[in-house]
């Protein structure tokens, strides 16, 4: 007897899920239990927000026929001194539950599938039914490209750029034609980071929520931002070990190596993850190793409606800091020496340690209305030798450099935010409502800045390690900080007119305030206290069950401010840099299995902050600048057949300073921003055809030239990068085991992803060969 149970985006148990009809086939083992053992519901629903499944009810025996009543009487007298021969079928455990729905999410992830997490939006809902864009980097596709850092993972997204990244120190992405490092639109569960780097062993997916997101996230760059979202414990036994062995070139070769086990603490909801990561690496230029540990505990605790997550992260570090080669400003080439050649010396390293605690907690009080509560403390310190390149001469090759450092560098945020979703009708008409606050308080401080003067060097005829890190401390640029503190309510609607249309309001209150400066002793630069209103509005019309269009007025906010002296102070007088966006475009979700966006937007951005120095040679801030950024987006994820999967992407980016008294700027493109950029990656999934499970991969992204600085004087030529990637999964020993070859910059192509100036520029990672085993228990 096959027993079944569809929920298409309805509630189960008090929990909302996610699965869809094509889904629900896939499934084994829970519906059985609400249907035909009603009385041990209570404990199968200590599993939060199950999705319903597919199993196969036991066969049951037919019974003997009874002869008369003494013999009945009989047969109930000995099955009560002996154990039956056919007892009745036990109820699935918790763990056998869970076990079910990993089986059917691991089936949805080999084709791709992108589902939003919660934490993005602040919401469950479907990306449908929202009028913002959100695109997704789903588990498989991490697994699959194994990218480096989160600028590689992100190639996969329409619009998205590398900028600078301090020496490849730092995550570093533009979006929709806004973003810098450090700009805090990086976050790990919806939560900011202030760590350099993102991307781990511990993230399970990526999702970039596009355009203006000050309503959910209070101070921001108007491009929006990127979220990292986190394994989880799971409720059914299972772990994997994975050795990864890789090699640049013949002579740089590395290994990473990675545990990840996870499992129930007794039967009563409670779960527990590990994670441990380490890797050592030589760096593909000719000198330079990659070395980072991880360390990645968490709990979870499913309640029948209540939700409890604990997550840490400790991490340690040490890797090249490389601000790459240099282009001719003559003419416009790049430097002529190898691509491998580096112009610093071999102490140029940053290393460090970060620590990340995230707690939340879900509480669902009904079937409509749910709580939210969250705390993240991250921090990192670091130091790094910055040998810094001042000045090229590109006929005899005698390069100046300034033997620079910093030591003794503190970022942390604290962050803690409660909101509560939930609707309720108006008449005919349903109202789906999320209202909360957050505060936040970030600290970067960098402690001793050091400036040393250093003999000069041939870049043609280099001969290294004659000089070692720099000591001398410059007192006027240490002690460099920037504190930020700001504390929000905020709330929004979507009002489902029709159960076609529906129209979306909400608005943010938000006070902040920031201070920051330089120096031993501190001169204050920026000292700024305001408050704002931010409104947000939007329309959904659903075409169909699988398609919708969407429309959206969005704003954000970021106030103005420095570390470095300007003649002024930047204070409540000096307006903060706003950020407008319309968007309109469609949304699809076909059959769930094939999703996507395109979109189209204007985004405006004023109040930049510029300076001019005037008659008396005095240096005066102005706040007159404006850039403006328009494009299309088109993102598709998803199966297109049982065997095809994939992920592609298109963007272009027109992205211009429309407003500045610097002339030098007026009409210029922004720095790093490509007008066209593209990806597509495609699988093919051979099934049971083999012996093993075989999928074979590959794919190219493209990035067309972009300005290496603000006044356009030279571009960083477009590029095409192809990776490939290969898994076999088979058995020894009744072990699964998968074994994966994956092959980035198939082709060894020299790039250049960005630029801070014609002297920094970054040159992309050469071809880099990787195989892994992984063994599964």
């Amino acid at each position: 007897m096959k027993v079944r149970a569809f929920v298409d985006g309805q509630r189960d148990n008090g929990h909302r899920t996610r699965a869809g009809k094509s889904r629900a086939g896939l499934l084994m083992g829970a519906a059985v239990l609400l249907i035909e053992y009603p009385s041990i519901t209570t404990s199968a629903q200590a599993q939060s927000a199950l999705p319903p499944v597919t199993v196969e009810a036991p066969a049951l025996r037919p019974k003997p026929a009874r002869a008369s009543e003494q013999s009945s009487r009989r047969a109930q007298t000995a099955a009560r001194r002996q154990p039956s021969r056919n007892p009745a079928p036990a109820a699935p455990t918790l763990s056998e539950r869970a076990a079910a729905v990993a089986a059917a999410q691991e089936a949805a992830k080999l084709g791709y599938r992108a589902m939003p997490s919660a934490t993005t939006l602040r919401s469950g809902a479907s990306p449908l039914d929202t009028s913002q864009a959100v695109n997704v980097v789903p588990a498989q596709v991490l697994k699959d490209q194994l990218p480096r850092n989160i600028d590689d993972a992100l190639s996969n997204v329409s619009g998205v750029t590398q900028t600078n990244t301090l020496a490849g120190s730092q995550d570093a992405v533009i979006r929709r034609g806004f973003g810098d490092n450090r700009d805090g639109s990086i976050m790990r569960n919806g939560m900011p980071l202030v760590q350099g780097r993102s991307l781990n062993p511990a993230v399970e997916s990526v999702e970039v929520l596009k355009g203006p997101a000050s309503l959910l996230y209070g101070i921001m760059d108007p491009g929006g931002i990127v979220n990292t979202i986190s394994k989880r414990p799971e409720l059914y036994q299972h772990g994997s070990v994975t050795l990864l062995g890789s090699a640049f070139s013949a002579s740089k070769t590395g290994a990473d190596g990675l545990l990840d086990v996870t499992g129930p603490i007794g039967d009563q909801g409670l779960a527990y993850r590990f994670i441990g990561y380490g890797v050592s690496e030589d760096y593909w230029r000719n000198f330079g190793r990659h070395r980072e540990m991880l360390v990645a505990p968490s709990l979870a605790w499913y309640g029948q409606d209540t939700t409890v997550q604990l997550n840490y992260e400790h991490r340690e570090f040490i890797y090249p800091f490389d601000r790459g080669t240099a282009f001719n400003p003559v003419t416009k080439a790049p430097l002529a020496v190898p691509a491998t050649r580096r112009l610093d010396e071999p102490f140029n390293n940053t290393w460090g340690t970060s620590d990340l605690i995230q707690a939340s907690v879900e509480h669902r009080f009904n079937q409509d209305w749910k709580l939210y509560a969250g705390y993240s403390y991250n921090t990192e310190t670091f130091s790094a030798n910055q040998l810094r390149i001042t000045g090229i001469n590109f006929t005899t090759g005698v390069e100046t450099r300034s033997n620079d450092g910093t030591g003794s560098s503190l970022s942390n945020v604290s962050y803690g935010t409660s909101y509560v979703s939930g609707g309720f009708w108006l008449g005919d008409m349903r109202n789906e409502v999320l209202f909360g606050g957050d505060g936040q308080y970030r600290t970067i401080y960098r402690d001793v800045l050091i400036r040393q003067t250093t003999p000069a060097f041939n870049v043609y005829d280099p001969v290294y390690g004659l000089i070692g890190p720099g000591t001398r401390v410059s007192n006027p640029d240490s002690a460099q900080t920037d504190k930020l503190g700001q504390w929000s309510l905020f709330f929004q609607d979507t009002l489902h007119l029709t159960e076609r249309f529906a129209l979306v309001g909400g608005v943010r209150y938000m006070d902040y305030d920031q201070i920051a400066g330089r120096g031993k002793p501190f001169n204050t630069n920026t000292n700024v206290s305001q408050d704002k209103v931010l409104p947000l509005g939007g329309a959904i019309f659903k075409l169909t069950d699988q398609i919708s269009l969407y429309a959206s007025y969005t704003e954000s906010l970021k106030p103005n401010s420095t570390i470095a002296p300007i003649g002024v102070v930047i204070d409540s007088r000096v307006a903060p840099e706003e950020g407008v966006s319309y968007e309109t475009g469609v949304k699809f979700d076909i059959n769930q299995r094939i999703s996507g966006t395109v979109a189209f937007y204007d985004l405006d951005k004023k109040n930049v902050q510029t300076t001019k120095t005037n008659s008396a040679g005095v240096v005066e801030l102005h706040t007159v600048g404006r850039a403006h950024s328009r494009g299309l987006e088109i993102d598709v994820t998803g199966r297109l057949t049982d065997d095809w999967a994939l992920i592609g992407s298109y963007g272009y980016t027109d992205a211009r300073v429309t407003a500045s008294e610097d002339l030098t700027l007026l009409g210029k493109k922004l720095q790093n921003v490509a007008l066209n950029t593209a990806s597509l990656y495609l699988v093919y999934d051979f099934g049971t055809a083999l012996p093993g499970q075989l999928r074979l991969g590959g794919g190219a992204r493209y990035v067309g030239d972009r300005p290496g600085d603000s006044i356009n004087s030279f571009f960083l030529p477009s590029y095409v990068v192809a990776d490939l990637f290969a898994t076999y999964e088979t058995k020894h020993e009744q072990f699964p085991v998968v074994y994966q070859v994956n092959v980035k910059n198939l082709f060894d192509t020299v790039y250049y992803p960005s630029a801070v100036n014609n002297l920094n520029v970054a040159i992309g990672d050469a071809r880099r060969v990787s195989l892994s085993a992984t063994v599964k228990f």
